[in-house]
């Protein structure tokens, strides 16, 4: 039986450019990645990610919330009972 392929990267993008395109024009990739991620391909392998500002502040608003959630896990597991509050006072 053949051995499973080592250096198969997915593509983890809408769309991909050579780095070389790139260097091209710049200014293009960037402009698509405005409506879809673009992956940057040396050698036929993923080496950068291009998305969207909205898409950025997407990805960092789920990290922030993960940690959140850690951080309540972490306390409730501590036995912090935590102060009640009412849904008006907030």
């Amino acid at each position: 039986m053949n051995a499973p392929f080592t250096s198969v990267l997915p593509i983890l993008a809408d769309a991909c450019v050579g780095i070389s395109e790139l260097k091209k024009n710049p200014a293009a990739v960037i402009a698509a990645a405005r409506e879809q991620q673009v992956a940057i391909l040396n050698r036929n392998k993923p080496v950068a990610y291009v998305i969207s500002p909205e898409v950025w502040e997407y990805l960092c608003d789920l990290v922030d919330d993960l940690k959140l959630g850690n951080l309540v896990e972490e306390r409730l597991a501590e036995g912090d009972e935590g102060v009640e509050v009412s849904l008006d006072d907030l």
